[in-house]
């Protein structure tokens, strides 16, 4: 069960039916360019099925404020995450298009692994930012990795991906009591090896797959960077 934060805070695992007290915000316009390359990579079936799930981005009073403030407006983090120090579970997912994507093979890079929900008020204020920052930081370097937390199906996973025209993969984490956009699941098992318990999660991991830093709840975009750099080696 999930209920939606509030000011600042991350969503928590708790009450179901707070999900359905978020409203629906006006649209940022995604980047054109991205959400055409995502479709082209996509099967027409899966395209149609998103389309039917009829994402539209949630928000809550409070939510995306701290996005562009410094990175020391960040708050520590409030679960139990894996330490920083430890080797980051190895993990094998696919994307909604079928993809299967390998921790491993982003070795040599600094990665950005998030953890989110395609209904978090909090996940869909991160998400442009995310997209920005991403298109900003050099690829050679760094790459993102987003892993749905609460099992969702392949078309509400599309459906958010697209919406927002994001450029790194986004996988899916299979449960055993699946969710989607209009009703959160359970935790799949990568989700629970991470102690994922809110949404967003965030983990930065060096080149050799050591986390070097993590928290939940929205992030300042500055302390992403600053974190995705030194783990990269510096700016």
């Amino acid at each position: 069960m999930v209920w939606a934060g509030t000011a600042g805070a991350a969503v928590v695992v708790g009450v179901i039916a707070a999900v359905l007290l978020v409203t629906r915000s006006s649209p940022p316009v995604p980047a054109p360019e991205a959400a055409s390359a995502t479709d082209r990579s996509a099967p027409q079936s899966l395209i149609k099925a998103a389309q039917k799930v009829g994402f539209s981005p949630t928000t809550e009073s409070g939510v995306g404020e701290i996005e562009s403030q410094p990175a020391s407006a960040a708050t520590p983090t409030t679960t139990d995450l894996l330490p920083v120090g430890s080797q980051a579970p190895a993990f094998a997912l696919k994307t909604p298009q079928g993809e299967t994507v390998r921790l491993s093979q982003f070795r040599g890079k600094a990665v950005l692994l998030e953890f989110f929900a395609t209904w978090c008020p909090h996940c869909n204020a991160e998400a442009p930012h995310l997209r920005t920052l991403y298109a900003s930081l050099p690829k050679k370097r760094v790459a993102f990795v987003s892993v749905n937390a609460d099992g969702e199906d392949p078309a509400s996973i599309y459906a958010y991906h697209s919406y927002f025209g994001l450029q790194f993969p986004s996988l899916v984490d299979p449960s055993s009591s699946p969710g989607s956009f209009h009703m959160p699941g359970a935790a799949g098992p990568v989700t629970t090896s991470y102690r994922v318990q809110a949404y967003p999660t965030f983990y930065v991991l060096d080149p050799k797959g050591r986390i070097t830093w993590r928290s939940d709840s929205e992030q300042p975009d500055a302390l992403l960077r600053q974190e995705l750099l030194k783990a990269a080696g510096g700016a």
